[in-house]
């Protein structure tokens, strides 16, 4: 599947569980699980519950996706 071709939306992490999967509840009050993408693995960019975060879904299956982006939290 091409890049282009995944869904974009954004949500905040609600919570973690084992094996990198994180729950993430969607602006638009969806609830999906997801995983990081393999370049916030390569250059090790943590993320917490609480962050927001930018998600790409599938759009066969809506319910896994894959953090693409963490916004940053302006304090």
């Amino acid at each position: 599947m091409a890049k282009a071709d995944l869904i974009s939306l954004n949500g905040r992490i609600s919570d973690m569980s084992g094996g990198g999967v994180y729950h993430i509840a969607l602006d638009n009050g969806v609830a999906v699980k997801a995983r990081l993408c393999g370049k916030m693995k390569k250059f090790n960019i943590k993320v917490v519950v609480g962050d927001s975060v930018e998600v790409s879904i599938s759009p066969y299956d809506s319910t896994h996706g894959l953090i693409t982006m963490r916004h940053k939290n302006l304090r």
